[in-house]
């Protein structure tokens, strides 16, 4: 199996997706949109993860490449490939899809329960998910659901957290990749965020470690279905 990230910052890059693909004698390569570097060919991967990022799909003006970008993500689900998108890169999947992307109500940062809806419950991405887990999430923007798309999850800051286009693609609001080092390097970039707004947690609770494997393990579970759907 065959893995590939669009990274857009460089403080947001794979985190624990690298050591999924390790522990699974995956390939693993990246394209870094912030340095000028070129997407690759689809016979390069078999799974497309589209990581998160500050900027929001709306920012062509800002960042050109968007639109390149998720032209490249539409003909990735065409051509059914694996796609799971990220924050910003289910945003993008959302947007590819039809479906709108804009501000939502609150800005959502920190460890926060993820409950799953009742197509979530019988999604066969969310195979072996509890009904609810704590997941890291670090965003003041949210999309619509697409038409099509199953709607797999919410928390109460935000109503859609993750949908399905199908078997092989999902995007997710919330991140099952982060590790303590890639949310130090957040802090580290994004800390002016941290408002103390209702639902922004401190820098304490951010770096709480209680929940960083239980979310990975999720992680693992998802990219395994992705994959087992890929392979059918």
């Amino acid at each position: 199996m065959k893995i590939h990230y669009i990274q857009h910052v460089p403080f947001e890059g794979p985190a624990y997706i690298a050591a999924i693909a390790g522990n699974n004698s995956c390939s693993i390569g990246g394209t870094k949109m912030f340095a000028g570097e070129k997407l690759p060919s689809f016979h390069e991967f078999d799974i497309l993860f589209v990581l998160g990022g500050p900027m929001s799909v709306h920012d062509t003006a800002d960042f050109p490449w968007i639109t390149d970008e998720m032209r490249f993500i539409d003909r990735c689900i065409t051509a059914r490939k694996g796609v799971i998108g990220i924050c910003l890169g289910a945003q993008m999947i959302a947007g590819v899809l039809g479906a709108s992307v804009r501000k939502n109500i609150y800005r959502e940062i920190g460890w926060y329960p993820v409950t799953l809806t009742a197509e979530g419950c019988t999604s066969q991405l969310f195979k072996g998910y509890p009904e609810s887990f704590h997941a890291f999430h670090w965003h003041g923007e949210t999309f619509d659901i697409p038409g099509g798309c199953s709607h797999l999850a919410a928390s109460e800051a935000c109503r859609n957290q993750a949908f399905s286009y199908g078997d092989r693609v999902a995007a997710l609001q919330f991140h099952l990749e982060s590790m303590p080092g890639s949310v130090d390097q957040l802090i580290r970039n994004c800390g002016d965020e941290l408002d103390g707004t209702q639902w922004v947690q401190g820098v304490d609770r951010l770096m709480d470690t209680a929940h960083f494997n239980n979310s990975n393990k999720l992680m693992e579970r998802l990219v395994a279905s992705v994959a087992d759907a890929v392979s059918s």
